[in-house]
């Protein structure tokens, strides 16, 4: 700790006192002012930053007490040692509890006043390195996708406040990307349930013939290799928040199943015959049009309609081009403290390439795209030649321009298959997930397309920048 750097004010009504104990902490190194009533300190404390305050409690006008409460309004990091001639249990108290760091009586040992004094400072430092940690690892882990000013961001961040307060179902719509899970936390996180468990849990990834020993658990014995009892996901969350992803991939027993949960709040594990509940508030997500998947037969009407007593839906990028800056900005810094790296910057070449393209894979690629090149760029002002490729097209017309109407789906479709798998990443695990697909899906659609052979980016008729 250098002494010199650290400011202390003195408060007292016995002047004789105040300049008795600037001189004692002065020896010590410390910068030490003076105030002679709590209203004069208030002004000091509002024109200069003190690491201590050290205030009699008994003065004319404010006390010390009433000193120290208005002080930590404004100035929450200011440790406060307290001294009286009238020290006693309940103002000890009362002092500690407004948030005193110690109390110490007259006549003052200025012996033991300068280990107080140390002491106090030495907790200052711990608290602050306390306090830059949190926001450090805050920076290092906290997601950004909903950053924005957007008139479209701003509605759904008013309408996750507003569900947030109650317990109904919400359920989340949104392409691949844009942060479903994301504003599912924000739910769970302003709710009352806040201190409750998060489980998510993904739909798709759940077989058919483990699906109800995943989400309601099962005894032990229940089936093969069900060598002891194991809670579900719906006991997993109990008290908290159960956040349903990709339900729209959920298999038809799936979807029976999750309805008579929904609507009793009842159901048995595996094995058991017994009935379990679990106080669980339901949050689901999907990629997929579940209007169109309930006309098709592929979705359970019922179930819909019991999801979606709040509906939300996240834009794509596409369509609020002008938070890209601050999203930019915002995974720069978080990706800098994450991997130690400096601070960068995009040029304002670079900054308009990514403006131009439409990002099929949402904010999720975006991130992605600035954490490479903030791993693999060596300078800290990354231009239009550090972007990849796909950023910067050469002979491939990048995705500004919407489809042209006339167009049929399947026309359409192909175009956009194709312009993922030349612009964005010709991995087709990434690019179906970047189109909200299953890998298999797109593996038939390619196959549908006439796309598998030669070059699966090359545009065909119908996808030059003036059709499109």
């Amino acid at each position: 700790m250098n002494k010199t750097l650290i400011k202390i004010l003195v408060v007292d009504d016995e002047r004789g006192l105040c300049v008795g104990v600037q001189e004692a902490l002065r020896r010590e190194g410390y910068q030490v002012d003076a105030a002679h009533d709590a209203t004069a300190a208030l002004r000091q404390l509002d024109r200069h930053l003190y690491n201590l305050v050290l205030s009699d409690i008994k003065m004319p006008g404010l006390s010390g007490l009433d000193l120290l409460k208005a002080a930590r309004v404004r100035h929450r990091d200011t440790q406060f040692i307290l001294m009286t001639a009238y020290g006693t249990v309940d103002s000890a108290v009362e002092a500690m509890k407004s948030g005193a760091y110690d109390y110490v009586a007259k006549p003052l040992d200025m012996h033991r006043l300068r280990a107080q004094v140390l002491q106090a400072l030495e907790h200052q430092a711990l608290v602050a390195e306390n306090h830059e940690l949190r926001q450090r690892l805050r920076s290092e882990t906290e997601p950004t996708l909903l950053l924005g000013e957007s008139d479209a961001l701003g509605r759904v961040r008013r309408t996750i406040e507003e569900v947030a307060r109650t317990d109904v179902t919400v359920l989340i719509e949104g392409e691949s990307g844009t942060g479903k899970e994301l504003a599912a936390r924000l739910i769970h996180q302003r709710s009352a349930r806040a201190d409750g468990p998060f489980v998510a849990v993904n739909c798709a990834a759940l077989p058919e013939s483990l699906l109800e020993a995943e989400l309601f658990g099962h005894v032990k014995g229940a089936f093969t290799g069900a060598v002891a009892t194991r809670l579900g996901r719906f006991q997993q969350a109990d008290g908290g928040t159960l956040f349903l992803d990709e339900i729209g991939d959920l298999s038809a027993k799936g979807q029976g199943d999750l309805l008579r949960v929904l609507d009793d709040g009842g159901f048995r594990m595996v094995g058991s015959s017994e009935l379990t509940r679990a106080n669980v508030r339901v949050v689901a997500a999907t990629n997929k049009n579940l209007t169109e998947a309930v006309a098709g037969g592929r979705f359970r009407e019922d179930l819909f309609y019991r999801l979606q007593v709040i509906p939300l839906t996240l834009p794509p990028l596409r369509e609020r081009p002008e938070d890209l800056p601050l999203l930019v900005a915002s995974f720069l810094a978080h990706l800098a403290a994450r991997y130690r790296r400096p601070l960068k910057r995009l040029a304002d070449d670079a900054l308009q390439f990514c403006q131009r393209f439409a990002w099929p894979g949402n904010v999720r690629q975006l991130r992605n795209t600035l954490e490479r090149l903030v791993l693999t760029c060596p300078h800290a002002v990354i231009t239009g030649n550090d972007l990849p490729d796909f950023l910067r097209p050469t002979g491939v017309p990048t995705v500004t321009a919407s489809l042209r109407p006339g167009l049929t789906l399947a026309e359409a479709e192909k175009f956009l298959i194709q312009q993922t798998l030349a612009q964005v990443t010709d991995n087709r695990a990434a690019a179906a997930r970047a189109l909200g697909i299953s890998r298999r899906s797109l593996q038939y659609k390619l196959k549908q397309y006439n796309l598998l052979a030669g070059n699966p980016g090359g545009p065909s008729a119908g996808t030059s920048d003036a059709e499109a």
